[in-house]
């Protein structure tokens, strides 16, 4: 094999471009088109890698970031892996959660990519086209300038797998406007462009076929040393080629919406969900994603944005690995990813089965720590870099 198929192959494809005066703009093209660019703990530790060294690189203006192939930007994680570490952990009868070293380092560098890019003092352009979702939001939601196009489809669908919005979700959702966020946590209702920038999501609508034009303005662009100046032109940029993008279900029902989710109880909210008389599609199949997803997920969610509140996205990251971690030792989502991907039966067998044995206690359970706050593996997120606004 030639050392150009051997490259063409990596998990993650990098390249710089030379602009029209000498900087450079690093491009990172996820590549793994055949799992609709599944994330990958190889192409977190890549990504990982190479940002930290184009964020060192007083050459590199900019980052753009995409996937390969017409159907994704990132369809979510590497479940496979992951399945494969939660068997290996059960079947060895651990009862550590720091046992699963795959699941741990997985979520690890993960979540340190995605605080990285929220973080990330230089322009990071990310394309969101066709799927997004899950750890593909995760990667998309910090980056500075988010473009959808039409072919666009975000989504936290993790109820479906018995795991609840992380990368950052119990961060993301509760500024969705209105009561959205915790729809969208509940349901796993997917975000057309119009949608996904109401939802605060991505902020500029561009049509598909101006991604060429679009890159090719960058190389002409007169790039500063001033990080600052880049964002200001990278956005005049992006706005010369915008389009208007179409209204989404999310916002046409927002009314609808928020009446449904304005319980004080996750129970409440469910059953007032379940209860609605609707004849748009999109609703029903909002209910049906719920009424099929593991109860547990629905309560982690329901939790996880109540201890969300007034907390860091540093924070918040340290806790969801904690969940994730829990949900990877004793949760669901084995059997939702076995349910799923593994035997494609779609009858999972959830535990607990009803959401009035997913208790508040129960819960809790999700969210004890076997480290200190010092000795946390990601104790030192916010550290020493200041976290963007995004309110």
């Amino acid at each position: 094999m030639s050392t150009a198929e051997t490259a063409a192959e990596a998990p993650v494809l990098f390249e710089e471009q030379h602009a029209a005066n000498g900087k450079r703009i690093g491009i990172a093209t996820l590549n793994a088109p055949r799992t609709l660019n599944g994330f990958s703990l190889p192409m977190a530790h890549l990504l990982h890698e190479r940002l930290t060294a184009w964020a060192a690189d007083d050459n590199i203006a900019l980052v753009v970031l995409q996937g390969a192939g017409e159907k994704a930007f990132c369809a979510g994680g590497d479940l496979h892996s992951l399945y494969q570490s939660m068997r290996a952990y059960r079947d060895a009868g651990h009862s550590d959660v720091r046992d699963n070293a795959y699941a741990a380092e997985f979520f690890d560098v993960e979540y340190r990519v995605d605080y990285a890019i929220h973080t990330y003092a230089k322009p990071i352009l990310c394309w969101g086209h066709g799927i997004v979702m899950g750890g593909g939001i995760g990667l998309m939601s910090g980056a500075s300038h988010r473009v959808v196009s039409e072919r666009s489809k975000l989504a936290f669908p993790e109820i479906t797998v018995g795991l609840f919005p992380d990368v950052g979700g119990s961060w993301l959702l509760p500024r969705v406007p209105g009561k959205g966020g915790l729809f969208l946590a509940l349901t796993g209702a997917p975000l057309n462009a119009g949608d996904a920038i109401y939802a605060g999501l991505a902020d500029i609508h561009i049509a598909e076929a101006q991604r060429a034009d679009v890159f090719s303005a960058l190389a002409q662009v007169h790039w500063s040393d001033d990080a600052k100046r880049n964002h200001e032109q990278l956005t005049n940029l992006l706005q010369q080629h915008a389009s208007d993008a179409a209204t989404g279900p999310l916002l046409r029902n927002a009314a609808t919406i928020d009446a449904l989710c304005e319980g004080d109880d996750v129970v409440t909210v469910v059953n007032a969900i379940a209860a609605l008389q609707t004849e748009d599609p999109w609703l029903q199949a909002a209910q049906a994603t719920l009424a099929a997803g593991a109860p547990g997920s629905a309560r982690l969610a329901w939790e996880l944005q109540k201890r969300a509140e007034g907390a860091s996205l540093a924070d918040v990251y340290r806790f969801e690995y904690i969940a994730a971690l829990h949900s990877a030792a004793h949760g669901d989502f084995a059997e939702g990813i076995r349910a799923l991907l593994i035997d494609k039966d779609r009858t999972p067998r959830w535990q607990p089965a009803t959401l009035a044995d997913a208790t508040p206690q129960w819960a809790q359970t999700f969210f004890v720590s076997p480290w200190n706050e010092a000795t946390h593996p990601l104790a030192d997120l916010g550290a020493t870099v200041p976290e963007r606004s995004l309110a």
